[in-house]
């Protein structure tokens, strides 16, 4: 049987992948954009020092718990202390990359969907770190915490905060460590249909326990990225819940309508004379039908008479 396709517009499983070059050019002016502007934050020691006292009393009269805690669960072995500092350093861009890769390929309306978010909460931690320097609790002496980067590595800071050119270690408020782990998380938990995909959520939380725990961020930090997601996934509006078998726009085959049969000879001697003339003569409930020539003729008609 002839069949042909239509291709399927509804849901989010219609949306055509943006073109590859063009999003690699955005992704590629996005980051530099923002490295640039972490640059242009640099270099506000006294600032940022004084942000992280006020910083830590905040987290006191909360009554948050302290980063040491989660520092002296890690200090119990070094191959504990070193995996989480390779954690910090090597999964941070990694992960975020493979999800954006992953959702640009299988899920595209996720991906442009996942990918302006990220640019909004990105924008939002950019500006705060202008505005509100901040230096991480490894270098406040009152947190009495240790450096784990330094002292057991690997690490991408330098050792001297002032005179590092590479990166803005004063950048501590949100900590986009974590406010990225989270949406790939969610975006991940978004696209998928598995029944195990809530595991996820396990980034986020690891990540959590990463950048406290190598004191390099506060848990301040991993709150305020969490409400600037949370501003931007209410910004932007996420496309519909995707099916795993149904990645991108998928043809489904309509059958093609049937040919109009030919009248057949059986057909065409139904309506003959001679079978109407015989279906009259058949019998009904036992008893004989009267056939044509007698059922019309003259002298049957003057012998009922």
């Amino acid at each position: 049987m002839d069949s042909r396709t239509e291709p399927e517009t509804e849901g989010a499983a219609a949306i055509r992948r943006p073109p590859l070059v063009r999003e690699l050019l955005l992704v590629a002016g996005l980051f530099l954009v923002y490295k640039f502007g972490r640059q242009l934050a640099n270099g506000h020691t006294a600032e940022a020092y004084g942000n992280a006292q006020r910083v830590w009393h905040w987290e006191r009269s909360l009554h948050l718990p302290g980063e040491g805690a989660v520092q002296d669960a890690l200090l119990h072995g070094d191959t504990l202390v070193h995996a989480a500092n390779l954690y910090y350093v090597a999964v941070h861009f990694t992960a975020t990359t493979a999800f954006l890769v992953w959702l640009y390929v299988r899920r595209p309306a996720h991906y442009l969907w996942a990918r302006r978010v990220l640019a909004l909460v990105t924008g939002a931690a950019l500006a705060l770190h202008l505005t509100f320097p901040l230096a991480p609790p490894r270098m406040l002496g009152v947190a009495h915490l240790m450096d784990t980067g330094q002292v057991f590595g690997p690490t991408v800071y330098g050792a001297e905060p002032e005179s590092d050119s590479m990166a803005n270690q004063f950048a501590a408020m949100p900590s986009l460590h974590f406010g990225w782990a989270l949406m790939v998380a969610i975006g991940l938990i978004a696209a998928t249909r598995s029944r195990l995909r809530w595991l996820w959520l396990l980034h986020p939380l690891l990540t959590l326990v990463v950048i406290v725990g190598t004191a390099n961020h506060y848990w301040l930090d991993a709150i305020v990225a969490s409400a600037l997601l949370g501003l931007a996934l209410t910004v932007v509006r996420a496309p519909a819940p995707a099916s795993e078998g149904a990645p991108t726009a998928a043809p489904r085959t309509v059958p093609a309508p049937r040919p109009a049969e030919p009248a057949t000879a059986a057909r065409r001697s139904t309506s003959s004379p001679d079978v109407r003339a015989t279906r009259r003569s058949a019998p009904v409930n036992g008893t004989p039908a009267v056939g044509p020539s007698t059922a019309e003729g003259p002298g049957l008609v003057g012998a009922g008479r």
